[in-house]
């Protein structure tokens, strides 16, 4: 006779069932995992997501000063292109954090461009990188409309 608590079951069968039975529960018996947050819950959001979150609240404070800025696209981007590149102009020591392309005759908008990844690496929190942001905002669209950033935003550089 055995110390075992459980009284035998009947006997098992030397051969595996014909199809295995879908799994409904897991092994603890408390059901299917869900998501760790619903979808409307800020922690589901992505960090390009809430970057570019960032961009457009930036976008939208100007707009309101600048109307013009409607027909100007917009653009988040995680890196710049290659170093040396015809459209970055920059070098091996400075890595871009902005760009601005004026429109062509082939109808395009300007388009001012933000780059994601070098503006997290240079930042360490949400705050930091709204203010960043917001000042590679205001001097791409200080560029494009040939004005000063502190005209563009009266507090640029005050933060």
């Amino acid at each position: 006779m055995t110390d075992s608590p459980l009284t035998p079951g009947p006997p098992r069968s030397a051969e595996p069932p014909a199809e295995p039975r879908p799994r409904r529960r897991d092994r603890h018996g408390r059901g299917m995992r869900g998501p760790l947050a619903p979808p409307q819950v800020p922690l589901s959001a992505s960090r390009a997501e809430l970057f570019g979150d960032l961009v457009r609240d930036s976008v939208e404070r100007l707009e309101r000063r600048f109307p013009q800025l409607a027909e100007v696209e917009f653009v988040v981007a995680d890196v710049p292109g290659p170093p040396g590149g015809p459209a970055t102009g920059w070098n091996d020591e400075a890595v871009p954090l902005g760009a601005l392309s004026d429109p062509d005759g082939a109808g395009r908008p300007a388009r001012v461009v933000v780059f994601r990844r070098p503006v997290e690496i240079r930042t360490k929190s949400r705050d930091e990188r709204a203010l960043l942001v917001h000042e590679i905002v205001v001097e791409q669209v200080a560029e494009l409309l040939g004005l000063s950033p502190e005209t563009v935003d009266p507090r640029y550089g005050q933060d």
